[in-house]
């Protein structure tokens, strides 16, 4: 056996436990009857809370009871307080890079890749811009739309809204409208000119309910009087009112939008607004949204600036993208913590196996032992540590997640914006979670491993 090897096996060997305790077995067996029984409830019955109130403390006291069985307390205590550490570092970071995609999705659903806008309500030459942005690299569609805040009343509840005119026909493709669609069709805003004045309308889902409509009924919008465009008098308190139809239901997932958010056509918008040919801006879907800043800048550029303004999808929802960064960097510092106090534990339980192998290690260094040997032995304990706490608590973690994605965990939308905790796993993000703990466990060896390279044979041998 070569030194190394002899050394990787001393490391492993030293954490070993000759004789395993009759207790740590029997709350073995009985945490994994538990884990059964949560996993019954789960699958068979569906039974989200009772399944998860008995699996997830089930698993860590199994966790803890079977490494009890082969290694000493302290051994057992660090390498489960790596398991739990990873295991949250695993969830956190799953759960904010699920909130980071779902707002992504949900956000780019009801709005483009790529938005021109201009300074002032004067966007007569929108079709210039309509043709130019169509031409510039990396846009596969564009549509003119109109957006404004208006008031909305049913007769049996009133709401401030955003409404959006969009022409139907090139809408689909640079919106997800018809997808987020539960009742209803995007081409029912094409509804011809007849008798019946109400226009066609697409209202989100709450704000459906808040104004206790639902498709077939009708409803009034008032515009207040310093957004309608041409000749018409002004004065202070004046509105225009039309009636509008509801068409279509759609559900974005996204409270902010499902609650303030309603469509009409974009000639229906026009005439609601008195200006025939009034747009607020052109929006536009590229073939890579990853380009979209990009696309956004050689755009104004092309377009000479000022009067105009193109804002990427990144650009319009920065604060919240920044804020959920944020939180996420925030907790990973944090949640790293639980880690580095595991490593403290790992330190006392080496330094605790150094002073009891004291007489061991000292034989081994008077027998041609070098002192890095005898400091690698202790290293490789430490990592043997690291190792097997990473790969428990990123199993854990894994079945956290996957207990999550798979039967969901409501959220209050009014707080969240989405309405359950969304859960997406990235391997690279494990992999970096794993280098880390092994970094931090690694270096917890060094001072452990410094006081068994600095023993001298004849002191571990005085007492002997």
């Amino acid at each position: 056996m070569s030194s190394s090897s002899y050394e990787l096996f001393l490391g492993w060997r030293y954490l070993y436990r000759r004789q395993a305790g009759r207790g740590a077995a029997i709350a073995a067996g009985l945490s994994f009857l538990g884990m059964v029984a949560g996993l019954v409830a789960l699958f068979a019955f569906s039974q989200v809370r009772l399944g998860a109130a008995l699996l997830v403390p089930s698993t860590i006291v199994f966790i803890f009871s079977a490494v009890l069985n082969f290694c000493s307390i302290f051994t057992t205590v660090s390498i489960v307080g790596v398991a739990l550490g990873v295991a949250a570092l695993t969830v956190v970071l799953s759960v904010m890079s699920g909130f980071q995609l779902s707002f992504k999705q949900k956000v780019l659903g009801v709005n483009a890749h790529v938005v021109v806008l201009k300074y002032g309500r004067d966007f007569s030459e929108w079709r210039d811009v309509l043709k130019t942005s169509l031409a510039a690299p990396h846009v596969a569609a564009a549509a003119p739309f109109t957006f404004d805040e208006m008031l909305l009343s049913s007769g049996r509840g009133t709401s401030g809204a955003l409404v959006k005119g969009i022409d139907p026909n090139s809408a689909g493709a640079v919106l997800d409208v018809a997808d987020k669609l539960v009742q209803g069709k995007l081409s029912d805003l094409n509804a011809p000119q007849t008798d019946d004045p109400a226009r066609p309308m697409l209202l989100g889902r709450e704000l459906a309910k808040t104004l206790k409509v639902k498709v077939g009924d009708r409803l009034r919008v008032v515009v207040p009087n310093d957004l309608v465009m041409g000749d018409q008098p002004s004065g202070a308190g004046r509105t225009e009112s039309r009636e509008y139809r509801v068409v279509g239901i759609f559900y974005a997932g996204f409270d902010e939008y499902d609650r303030r958010l309603a469509y009409v056509a974009l000639k229906d918008a026009q005439a609601l607004l008195g200006g025939s040919d009034y747009v607020t801006g052109v929006e536009m879907r590229l073939d890579d949204l990853d380009r979209a800043p990009q696309v956004a800048s050689a755009l104004l550029e092309k377009l000479g600036g000022s009067p105009y303004r193109v804002i990427d999808w990144q650009d319009l929802n920065h604060n919240l993208f920044s804020a959920v960064r944020t939180q996420k960097v925030v907790l990973l510092i944090m949640l790293t913590l639980i880690v580095v106090v595991a490593a403290f534990n790992i330190v006392a339980a080496l330094t605790v196996l150094v002073v009891d192998k004291t007489r061991e290690v000292a034989i081994l260094k008077s027998m041609g032992l070098p002192p890095w040997g005898a400091a690698r032995v202790f290293q490789v304990a430490g990592l043997t540590i690291g190792i097997v706490g990473a790969l428990m608590g990123v199993g854990l973690g894994l079945l956290l997640c996957s207990i999550v994605a798979r039967f969901g965990y409501a959220l209050d939308p009014h707080v969240y914006l989405i309405d359950k905790l969304p859960v997406k796993i990235s391997y690279i993000e494990l992999a970096y979670t794993t280098g880390v703990t092994m970094v931090i466990c690694l270096l917890a060896t060094i001072y452990p491993a410094y006081r068994a390279a600095a023993l001298e044979p004849v002191e571990g041998l005085r007492w002997e």
